[in-house]
């Protein structure tokens, strides 16, 4: 089992190492950059290339059953589900076959409001420590299912 990090704007990389090592699982932090590299010897920093979702396209071409993939971005997801990956968000939610479809037309509809709306402000609320815990429940889960494999 990999732990793949897409760790531009990942509030949750040394949880992701706490857990990891808890459980001696690799961890993959994937960036374009900028991402101060780990003393853990689990946790390899991967950059890739400067360009428009690199790191995801990266992460979607390795990622597959076994692997858990930590990212808020919902297209990386959709392609990481489909190739048996368990995706996780930042708050914990599990990324799923029943649910990424839903969780897409969502985020294609929110786009298409904000496109229609220039003057529409702010986004979702802020990442909160009830967020953070939940997180790292459902990754403790995810490692505890995948070890006792």
């Amino acid at each position: 089992m990999t732990i793949y990090v897409d760790a531009d704007a990942c509030p949750v990389k040394a949880e992701v190492e706490r857990v990891a090592t808890r459980h001696r699982l690799r961890v993959l932090v994937v960036s374009n950059g900028g991402i101060r590299p780990s003393a853990n010897p689990l946790v390899e920093t991967v950059i890739v290339p400067e360009g428009p979702d690199e790191a995801d396209k990266w992460i979607a071409d390795r990622a597959g059953p076994g692997d858990v993939v930590i990212t808020g971005d919902i297209p990386l997801a959709a392609k990481c589900v489909a190739a048996g990956a368990q995706v996780l968000k930042h708050n914990g939610e599990a990324l799923t076959a029943e649910n990424i479809g839903n969780v897409l037309a969502i985020r294609d509809l929110m786009a298409d409001l904000r496109s229609a709306d220039p003057f529409r402000q702010g986004g979702g609320r802020g990442f909160t420590k009830a967020d953070r815990t939940r997180f790292l429940d459902a990754l403790e889960k995810a490692a505890r299912r995948i070890s006792a494999r």
